[in-house]
């Protein structure tokens, strides 16, 4: 998924792309990546998704949609598995890249990555320099933007998901291991959108099955 057609263009300014995910600590459901190449004017107001209030950020996420060039990589919960959630990571941040990069048709100058490692020599697709920085969501308004996407898009999947799995109050805890949720694991046991490869999952699963 991705969108190259800002309202703005890009100018002639180096090409700098933010990137963040959302959803490594929960017990079920997708991680998520954003990419995000911001244009001027960019929104206002751009931090942290979490330091945000969730009117905020609804209200900043349509804007950069529309406004800037964007990327969004989901791996769902068989790969979190097979991979583990840093290896999903790592392939959710290179396909939100590289489905930005394809769209824009343009070589990245640098990607600024939020946290303390980058997909570089994690990711055998991985091929753009890259610097990681801690805290980045708040210091770059790019990977803030980043944030933004991926917290809205994975929080709107999990709303999804608990249409079908209404038991486990995912609209309320996004998948995350709330007491509400640690409850409906041990009283339901766990769906096919859990993370089995998580402790407080496997767990439930051995107890539902004995």
């Amino acid at each position: 998924m991705f969108h190259a057609t800002p309202e703005k263009g890009l100018g002639a300014a180096p090409l700098v792309i933010g990137v963040d995910e959302a959803g490594r600590g929960p017990l079920a459901g997708p991680v998520v990546a954003a990419a995000v190449v911001l244009c001027k004017p960019c929104p206002g107001g751009l931090d942290d998704s979490k330091k945000l209030s969730p009117l905020r950020r609804a209200q900043l996420e349509p804007q950069i949609r529309r406004r800037c060039a964007w990327g969004i990589g989901v791996v769902d919960v068989d790969e979190i598995d097979r991979l583990n959630i840093f290896g999903a990571t790592m392939l959710a941040m290179t396909l939100a890249v590289a489905r930005l990069v394809a769209a824009l048709d343009c070589e990245p100058e640098a990607i600024l990555v939020d946290g303390n490692l980058t997909p570089c020599g994690r990711h055998p697709d991985w091929r753009w320099p890259a610097r990681a920085i801690v805290g980045g969501d708040g210091k770059e308004k790019s990977i803030g933007a980043a944030s933004i996407l991926a917290k809205e898009h994975r929080d709107r999947l999990m709303r999804e998901a608990a249409r079908e799995h209404p038991q486990y109050g995912w609209e309320r805890n996004k998948g995350y291991g709330s007491a509400e949720h640690l409850a409906a694991l041990r009283d339901h046991g766990p769906c096919p959108l859990h993370r089995r490869s998580f402790a407080p999952v496997a767990q439930a699963d051995l107890f539902s099955l004995g």
